[in-house]
């Protein structure tokens, strides 16, 4: 009697640690605990779809519920932001910082301020940077944050006045060794330089609190091209594993903002031929291919006029602006998202692959939907999603996190070399967990579990 209920008991404590997580079960509870944030569902299910096969199969992570763990936010802080605009009126915005995971290093992950800044945006932007920094071998964790308001159409004086606002709030929640920001879309060199001297007048320091910064007062070479140059990088060494190059391959491009045009720069010094760049009113087709010069001009008409990428014809006649589309309709060997998230669906993907696409690489957070994936996946076509193929951007933040630790200035080469370096390390994570007998090598599968091993690990070890 004795005997059957030891038995009983250690069976019934083997059924318990043999219970698996089902991805429905998952989800589901997640988009419950969170609801009205779709963006964030939509990560955490491209994620998890990936991840809960291998931690059933790994009963480590399996007991001690990481994926669990990973999908909740260590931190959420939301405030109010008052600022006086140039009419002498009180505008008020919301302002946002998701720390999301910090087992490997600081809070790392940039900036936003646009008008769709949400909640669910920033989580699903934060849970994708945890990943992302893990990739990188650089300690750093994950988070974003940022507000809902719109630079664009605002004096410098309103856009300080409001930097200022943010940060009075901002810079009680973060320092150098607990939360580094960054730029994104929204924040560039002329709000990380307001809202770093803020920080400085209100914490009296002077320390690497912000990446992106003016290479004046602490920032890095290479910073504002890391992302598109990491890109190039990164689809270089998807190449070479086909004994391939990008020598003489047609791309299409969307965005012309410093991804897309940095990535174009070394689409041309790499011999490929860059034929679209655009924004949201439409995009631009080069037949002849964007040439350095060209490219010149594209950077005053977005970077210095802020104008739209329609201007280009009118330099260009022999180019065409096609508005209110995207360029996936357009001939291509290869094609890098640089945009938005979910600028390219399924119908885009199909179009692709009947004009003779063989490679997708995402310089933009999220860009395909997961339609869009799984058909590339399908269908072979060589497919970097942006935690993997985009990372350059963040791991160039870290490197400027190191030169300010030692208060000392990299020269450019130094910085390129080891991006170049960093980019192609994530390669080689990619294929060690991605390659599983099939034609191409599973980037998707191969980035999501290499990221998250190693924050799997550090998570475990730290305890609960």
């Amino acid at each position: 009697m004795i005997k059957l209920k030891i038995v009983q008991q250690l069976n019934t404590k083997k059924v318990k640690m043999e219970k698996k997580l089902i991805l429905e079960d998952f989800i589901e509870k997640v988009k419950k605990e969170n609801s009205n944030e779709a963006e964030f569902h939509q990560a955490v299910e491209e994620v998890a779809e990936i991840l809960i096969p291998y931690i059933n199969e790994n009963p480590k992570y399996l007991k001690n519920k990481v994926l669990e763990r990973l999908v909740e936010p260590e931190r959420i802080i939301q405030f109010k932001v008052t600022w006086m605009d140039d009419n002498n009126e009180i505008q008020i915005n919301k302002g946002y910082r998701v720390q999301m995971n910090s087992c490997i290093g600081p809070y790392k992950g940039g900036l936003r301020f646009h008008p769709s800044v949400n909640l669910g945006i920033l989580k699903f932007l934060a849970f994708e940077q945890v990943l992302k920094n893990s990739l990188t071998t650089l300690p750093m964790g994950g988070g974003k944050g940022g507000s809902n308001f719109d630079p664009k159409g605002k004096s410098d004086n309103e856009i300080m006045r409001f930097c200022n606002a943010f940060m009075e709030e901002l810079s009680k929640h973060i320092d150098e060794n607990t939360d580094v920001p960054a730029g994104d879309i929204g924040v560039g060199a002329r709000e990380i330089g307001f809202l770093f001297g803020q920080y400085k007048r209100l914490r009296n320091k002077f320390t690497g609190v912000l990446t992106g910064k003016g290479l004046e007062y602490g920032g890095s070479l290479i910073r504002p091209e890391a992302t598109g140059y990491g890109l190039l990088y990164f689809v270089e060494s998807m190449l070479k594993e086909k004994n391939d190059t990008l020598e003489g391959k047609t791309v299409a491009i969307s965005g012309s903002g410093n991804v897309a045009l940095y990535a174009t720069e070394k689409c041309i010094e790499m011999g490929a031929k860059v034929v679209t760049l655009s924004d949201s009113s439409g995009y631009i087709y080069d037949e002849e291919g964007i040439t350095t010069e060209k490219l010149q001009k594209v950077f005053k008409i977005k970077l210095e006029d802020y104008t739209r990428i329609s201007e280009y014809v009118k330099y260009y006649p022999n180019a065409k602006f096609i508005a209110g589309k995207k360029p996936w309709e357009v001939k291509c060997d290869i094609a890098l998202p640089n945009a938005t998230q979910n600028e390219l669906n399924l119908e885009d993907a199909k179009k692709l692959h009947e004009n003779g696409c063989i490679l997708v690489a995402e310089g933009a957070n999220m860009p395909c939907t997961p339609e869009a994936v799984h058909y590339f996946l399908k269908n072979n076509i060589l497919y970097g999603p942006g935690k993997a193929a985009n990372a350059g951007g963040v791991a160039t933040s870290g490197l400027e996190m190191s030169q300010n630790s030692i208060r000392q200035n990299w020269h450019r080469e130094k910085v390129d070399m080891r991006l170049k370096m960093i980019m192609q390390n994530i390669h080689a994570q990619c294929k060690k967990y991605g390659e599983d007998g099939s034609e191409n090598i599973n980037y998707f599968k191969g980035a999501n579990i290499a990221g998250f091993v190693k924050v799997a690990n550090a998570l475990i070890a730290q305890g609960y």
